[in-house]
């Protein structure tokens, strides 16, 4: 009788119908796909190198922000009905590609942190909502991400426990780009080795973002 009820049980699957080793898989698959070098993790590096970890966390919070939205939209189902619309598509891509070009020139042209006192501040963490939200590689690399494992047998479920793995996973990738970025803030005491590094992040960001664009 007793072998009877252990056949019966659902071997990965928990009381609360989550496939908990399936979870592994999707964290891993999000780290390779979500954490790669693309227009949103470049600027969060380089933004944190140029301006320093404490005056970044806008701007990092505003991209955690945008890259949420894109995740609901497609847990949801919304990014079908957002990609049948190709002038918002195209509207989008190029509002972030302004401002793309516009956080590359404000990081190439940031004084080392030495002089930063009587600096302007970091970028906002509006324009980290929008670069994230018609960021190209976000788009395809959640999606990606969304069909690589299954956690819950209903169609719901599933959704809910990938949004919420993928959801701290945004922060957690972030905040590695973020403290990445900062650990090149000892470079940038000296004002001439403050611009080589920072022209070489930005000029990173725009090239990422083009081929992100082109792809």
């Amino acid at each position: 009788m007793a072998q009877s009820t252990a056949a019966a049980e659902p071997g990965p699957l928990l009381a609360a119908g989550i496939r908990w080793d399936a979870i592994v898989s999707l964290v891993l698959a999000s780290a390779a796909l979500m954490g790669s070098p693309g227009p949103a993790t470049i600027s969060v590096a380089a933004v944190a190198s140029a301006y320093g970890v404490r005056r970044s966390l806008g701007y990092v919070l505003g991209l955690v922000a945008g890259t949420s939205v894109v995740l609901v939209c497609v847990a949801t189902g919304v990014t079908a009905a957002l990609l049948a619309v190709p002038a918002l598509e195209v509207a989008l891509i190029a509002g972030a590609a302004a401002y793309i070009l516009w956080l590359a020139y404000r990081i190439a042209t940031a004084p080392s942190l030495a002089d930063q006192q009587l600096a302007a501040g970091a970028p906002s963490s509006a324009g980290a909502v929008l670069l994230a939200v018609a960021n190209p590689k976000a788009w395809v690399a959640i999606a990606a991400v969304f069909t690589t494992a299954r956690l819950a047998d209903g169609a719901t479920a599933d959704a809910v426990a990938k949004t919420a793995v993928l959801g701290a996973m945004i922060v957690v990738i972030m905040v590695g780009w973020l403290l990445a970025g900062a650990s090149l803030s000892s470079l940038l005491r000296e004002a001439r080795r403050a611009r080589a590094v920072n022209v070489t992040l930005a000029t990173a960001l725009v090239v990422t973002t083009v081929l992100a664009v082109v792809r």
